[in-house]
């Protein structure tokens, strides 16, 4: 610890704050991409940033605001049906491997068409480029046909738990005319989960033990959950281990929901929490509410662009709420999750973009995507991460104050304590200090 000390009596470095409302800025200002629908790490700790372009580019770059260039890392538009502008077909979904760094695999998401299908395949890192994928690779892991151009899902992730989930769409048109979203034996308005490590029969996936329908012979096996009309992202709250996802609504409601295995969550009967179509009568018994919906077409909002529960260092405010935004508006919010049902919503603010995605950096701080940019959520009207002194810099005052919090020396505040948690675990220990001491240093 005294060589610590040393050290830091020697930085000369400290962190300002500024005073301001919530907003967003361009994270990349030399880059431009086209159709940005997806931003990702590849969990490698290389602070590598992967885009997703609709029409079938994958691209690379340093994690650096300076950075002026990109790589191609892959090009699939030759095989992705999307022919430019507005639609809802194209590349939607990336996940690398948990184990990346060893078997260098990564999975995408894409439409093709004759059948129009989505298609889930699986492609290998170049042995002697990390920033350019074997286009010879690919493996087909999962093919699923839709009946019509839109509502296809996309997002395809890896949970915690090492299986593979995809959101499927309810394969399209408007109010899922095939009746899809209620039906069990149909991938189609679902979200799947799949074991890609361990194959089985003729299929290059298995199926986990676990899966909520795998004894229901009526039931695709795959499915994890149902009654989903276009999950548009969903993603994993690490912490809790709550999985957040966002449904896009016909023309009433977009919603909010908590992805539990086995539940059915309501479409086409419902819409949000109101009987589908709006204005008749359902049977909801069974049917899974959202924690949260808002009503389309106010003040311009028409649809849902889902997100994360922010767990970075830089905004405390925001710890442990779900952000999310509005494709259309460019609003941003930020939901609070509470046991007993009594979810508070903030409105942070009109972003004027057109929000695609968000993503995460590989320190958790948020990212969002939208006009062909890249930007960063932040907020200077309040206190930095570390910054416990409330002197608008992060210093070596700040660190002799931590050190002393855990001798036992001093005590924090509430807020004291968030801004003391660096890293952030739940836990304030030597390992604040050291993450501390290396954003001063950086």
């Amino acid at each position: 610890m005294s060589h610590l000390i040393i050290l830091l009596f020697s930085l000369s470095t400290s962190i300002s704050c500024l005073n301001a409302e919530y907003t967003i800025v361009n994270a990349f200002p030399n880059l431009t991409f086209n159709d940005l629908v997806g931003i990702y790490t590849a969990g490698d700790g290389s602070n590598r940033l992967f885009v997703v372009e609709q029409e079938g580019r994958i691209k690379v770059f340093e994690n650096n605001p300076s950075v002026t260039e990109t790589e191609m890392f892959l090009n699939i538009t030759s095989i992705v049906d999307q022919d430019g502008g507005y639609t809802e077909e194209g590349l939607l979904g990336l996940a690398f491997h948990p184990n990346y760094n060893e078997n260098g695999y990564f999975y995408v998401n894409y439409t093709d068409y004759n059948p129009r299908r989505n298609v889930i395949a699986r492609y290998t890192v170049s042995d002697n480029n990390p920033n350019q994928a074997d286009y010879q690779s690919s493996i087909i892991i999962m093919e699923v046909e839709q009946p019509y151009s839109n509502h296809n899902g996309g997002q395809t992730s890896f949970g915690p738990d090492g299986y593979l989930y995809i959101a499927f769409g309810d394969g399209g048109s408007g109010g899922d005319p095939l009746n899809h979203g209620q039906n069990l034996s149909t991938l189609l308005g679902t979200i799947v989960r799949i074991d890609v490590d361990n194959p089985s029969g003729f299929s290059n996936y298995g199926i986990p033990s676990d899966n909520p329908f795998i004894s229901n012979n009526n039931a695709q096996p795959e499915i994890y959950a149902y009654g989903l009309r276009n999950m548009w992202r969903f993603n994993w709250d690490l912490e809790t281990g709550f999985l957040w996802g966002a449904d896009v609504g016909q023309n009433a409601y977009e919603e909010i929901d908590i992805i539990e295995s086995g539940l059915n969550y309501g479409w086409n009967t419902m819409e949000a929490n109101h009987c589908f179509p709006i204005g008749t009568n359902c049977n909801s018994e069974g049917l899974e509410p959202p924690i949260w919906e808002y009503e389309l077409y106010v003040n311009g909002v028409c649809s849902i662009t889902g997100g994360f529960v922010y767990r970075g260092n830089t905004i405390y405010s925001l710890q442990g709420k779900y952000i999310y935004g509005d494709w259309c508006t460019g609003d941003i919010w930020a939901l609070t999750y509470s046991e007993d049902g009594n979810h508070t919503n903030e409105h942070l603010m009109v972003s004027g973009i057109n929000i695609t995605t968000f993503g995460l950096d590989q320190n958790n701080e948020l990212l969002l995507t939208g006009n062909g940019n890249i930007y960063k959520l932040q907020s200077d009207n309040e206190n930095l991460i570390g910054d416990l002194n409330y002197d608008d810099q992060i210093n070596i005052l700040d660190v002799m104050q931590l050190i002393s919090f855990i001798l036992g020396n001093i005590d924090f505040t509430d807020e004291q304590y968030i801004l003391a948690d660096i890293n952030p675990d739940g836990a304030i220990n030597i390992l604040d200090v050291v993450q501390l001491v290396n954003i001063i240093l950086s």
